[in-house]
């Protein structure tokens, strides 16, 4: 991504990889999507269908991509800056990266879900950064959503991880200024899914 690119372009270019590598785009159709992956620019929370708007200097654009491949799912996502951004746009992609790297280090056999919401929680509230509550990270493998929902928030959910489940993480954040919420301002900054097994 760079500027002056469509995130139709993008989303294009997607598609012929993937299916040049015997894949299929995940999100094409799934539910009516029209487009091969999400593209959610600046404050689009999630899941932004490409556009032919160019991109801009000081943008910043999530890239989505999830493919189907051998009867499995995969999907991972990762935030891009165009150019020179603002100091909050570059705050936002640095606190999410290092809300992503704990989250995972907490993950493992037997580990609560709720750990995972509150250190992505926590250590986004540290930065004045608040977690947008509608979304969550989802079990994925034969099928494109599975349970179960990883939630990003500090909030009791009862179950635990288990060896072979395979889930996603991933954070939506909203920039908070003298705790008003003034602009959402991407979300999904960076994801990756995991497989839980054992550790000797």
């Amino acid at each position: 991504a760079k500027e002056g690119v469509t995130t139709e372009e993008i989303d294009s270019k997607c598609f012929d990889y993937i299916i040049e590598h015997n894949a299929y785009p995940s999100p094409l159709q799934y539910k009516g999507f029209p487009k091969s992956i999400c593209t959610s620019v600046n404050d689009i929370i999630c899941h932004g269908i490409p556009d032919d708007r160019p991109l801009q200097n000081g943008d910043i654009v999530n890239l989505d991509v999830s493919v189907y491949l051998n009867g499995y799912h995969g999907d991972t996502s990762t935030m891009v800056a165009i150019g020179e951004v603002d100091t909050e746009s570059q705050k936002l992609m640095e606190v999410s990266k290092e809300c992503l790297k704990l989250a995972i280090e907490a993950c493992g056999p037997k580990e609560p879900f709720a750990q995972v919401g509150l250190i992505i929680e926590g250590t986004a509230a540290d930065h004045e950064i608040g977690v947008f509550r509608d979304f969550v990270g989802h079990g994925i493998g034969t099928e494109f959503h599975e349970p179960p929902a990883v939630v990003h928030r500090a909030i009791g959910v009862p179950w635990v991880m288990k060896p072979g489940m395979i889930f996603t993480i991933g954070t939506s954040f909203l920039i908070l200024f003298d705790a008003v919420l003034c602009n959402a301002c991407c979300s999904v900054p960076f994801m990756c899914f995991l497989i839980v097994v054992f550790v000797c």
